[in-house]
């Protein structure tokens, strides 16, 4: 088989069959490698989304890998696992607007404390239930790449005050500012970065504990950014009043874990779970992303992406691995 994909959830298979040519055979599965059981490869290229893991012993037997997402942490990861080089590409365009979108709409649920709304229908009361809006608050963006910069822009057409971190300053129409300076003024905190294996654990207790009382933390890039329990004794200790979280650490055991039932012995797998018990938390299941627009881009940029690889042996969107 030429391509098989894993991670496939049932509209992202129809939209990749839409643009997939005749000549290219596929197969597909909306489990991850791990639960598929599979001893081999499904196809001489494979293509995972963030949370599947490749066995190592599989880098001899695929000529590529395309993760269908715009991080690429964990190809790089792999690969310097594996120690053998696997022609590996990714998506870096498809979803920005709609994670962004995702973003605000955490940001503002938690403003207008929705879950409590929500909650307190049964009994039509409206004790507890003031919230905030979001004109005139400051919002803090950390990483202003494709992802962030919308964020930057829909934020701003609300009348937030946006300002934003980021190694490289690259938009002209940004304020940037130091983390330290940012998140003493924050009322709200969007993690929209990249990850790296220097900024593993960035939002940890030390970091947050010098933000303003009561802001609001929100993360759609990766979980590792955000270890959990700090989340859970900064919420305890009321310096965060609300989180959302749309990626988790540890994300690929934790979704295994939540679809097959199964208890964990991770402690951070125990901490997500303590943050889902709460009224001022809101997670989602990696789910950012998808929206009818972004799928439809998703599936026709990877289908590009696999007809390049197999065209010309590299793919036109490769995993750059020398950062």
């Amino acid at each position: 088989m030429d391509i098989f994909f894993y991670e496939a959830f049932e509209e992202e298979a129809e939209a990749l069959k839409r643009y997939l040519p005749g000549d290219i055979s596929a197969g597909f599965i909306f489990k991850t490698i791990q639960e598929s059981g599979d001893a081999e490869p499904g196809g001489a290229v494979i293509s995972i989304r963030t949370q599947s893991v490749i066995p190592t012993s599989w880098s001899s037997k695929i000529s590529g890998i395309l993760t269908r997402s715009t991080g690429y942490d964990h190809i790089k990861s792999y690969l310097q696992k594996c120690g053998r080089f696997v022609g590996s590409g990714y998506l870096p365009l498809y979803c920005g607007r709609a994670v962004a979108e995702q973003a605000i709409l955490l940001s503002m649920a938690l403003l207008r404390k929705l879950p409590q709304q929500v909650e307190q229908f049964s009994s039509f009361h409206r004790d507890g239930l003031t919230g905030r809006e979001c004109q005139g608050k400051n919002l803090l963006v950390v990483g202003v790449g494709n992802i962030g910069y919308e964020v930057v822009k829909v934020a701003g057409a609300l009348g937030m005050n946006v300002a934003g971190v980021d190694i490289v300053e690259r938009h002209s129409a940004v304020k940037y500012v130091s983390i330290e300076e940012g998140i003493a003024q924050a009322d709200i905190i969007i993690c929209a970065m990249n990850l790296t294996s220097e900024n593993i654990a960035y939002f940890n207790y030390r970091l947050l504990k010098k933000s303003n009382p009561g802001v609001i933390f929100v993360n759609v890039a990766r979980g590792e950014f955000s270890p959990s329990a700090d989340l859970l004794k900064l919420l305890d200790e009321g310096r965060l009043s609300a989180v959302a979280l749309d990626v988790f650490n540890n994300e690929p055991e934790l979704a295994v874990s939540l679809r097959t039932n199964a208890a964990s012995d991770d402690n951070e797998i125990k901490a997500t779970l303590e943050l889902a018990k709460r009224p001022n938390v809101i997670l989602t299941p990696h789910n950012a992303f998808n929206t009818s627009e972004s799928v439809d881009k998703k599936a026709s940029q990877s289908i590009e992406q696999i007809k390049h690889f197999l065209e010309h042996g590299n793919f036109k969107w490769s995993v750059p691995l020398e950062s």
